[in-house]
């Protein structure tokens, strides 16, 4: 199973998003609840942002992570040296682990970027023992997260293109509210619970938010490597008057809001 996240290197992920889901995982776990012993699975780990965070959370067992990217892989590998998590390559749509065997499945900012995510979630529930589990939580891209609202409807206003990318962009998979609780019931997983959280985005600078966007990391990313020279040129210029709204370039807070979503296997 294909991710419409597109990774070029794991620096670029960690300023455009790896650093928003580390301040993201714990509020995320608090919500999702883990408890000493138990051995948990962690669907499209990234660079370790809630993988590394659960051992701080509670005296777990084991942590089992899994990522479709290569990239991402190999660098929450690196970061490892805890002996208690796992990383490994693979789909979450076709995880490798046996029916029942694990007491939680968890999945960060991951399932709006699965193209069928509802095959995703009957995985998580299918690893995950009865009585245990599956939780999830997707960016709310449509309302709730405003710094990459305000690029994709600068390009849009701008007519290069952008029109359809930021439709696909705004409605993904999950992301809308309740979508991802019809999902997790039409899964079979019981006393589905969702609620939103919130973080902010804080920004030192105009570079700072733009850097990783303009070296193509993530779906804006990919959007912007797609324009010519001039277009470019423009966006840049267009971006970096919307981001600095009438005054000096500088520090800026965004807040940033996640649908998260729990569901006990029957």
């Amino acid at each position: 199973m294909s991710s419409t996240f597109n990774v070029n290197r794991a620096e670029g992920y960690e300023r455009l998003m790896g650093r928003w889901s580390r301040l993201l995982a714990p509020p995320f776990i608090q919500f999702a609840g883990i408890q000493s012993g138990e051995r948990i699975v962690d669907v499209g780990c990234g660079t370790g942002s809630l993988t590394f965070a659960l051992p701080q959370a509670a005296d777990i067992a084991e942590v089992a992570a899994v990522d479709l990217s290569p990239v991402f892989v190999e660098e929450a590998t690196r970061r490892n040296s805890d002996a208690r998590i796992r990383i490994s390559q693979a789909d979450a749509c076709a995880l490798p682990f046996e029916d029942d065997s694990y007491d939680r499945a968890l999945s960060l900012l991951v399932l709006h970027f699965i193209p069928e995510p509802a095959k995703a979630v009957a995985e998580m529930r299918r690893v995950v023992r009865p009585g245990g589990t599956v939780s999830a939580a997707v960016w709310d891209h449509l309302g709730g997260l405003p710094s990459m609202r305000m690029m994709w409807d600068t390009v849009a206003a701008m007519g290069v293109n952008a029109w359809e990318a930021r439709a696909r962009y705004l409605w993904q998979p999950m992301t809308q509210p309740g979508e991802m609780k019809r999902c997790f019931v039409e899964e079979g997983l019981l006393d589905v619970v969702e609620q939103p959280l919130m973080i902010r985005m804080e920004y030192a600078c105009f570079e700072d938010y733009w850097g990783p966007i303009a070296t193509g990391e993530g779906p804006l990313g990919k959007y912007v490597s797609s324009l010519d020279a001039d277009e470019r040129v423009a966006v840049d210029a267009t971006v970096k008057s919307a981001y600095e709204g009438g005054k000096p370039d500088g520090p800026r807070s965004f807040a940033a809001i996640a649908w998260a979503c729990r569901g006990i296997v029957p």
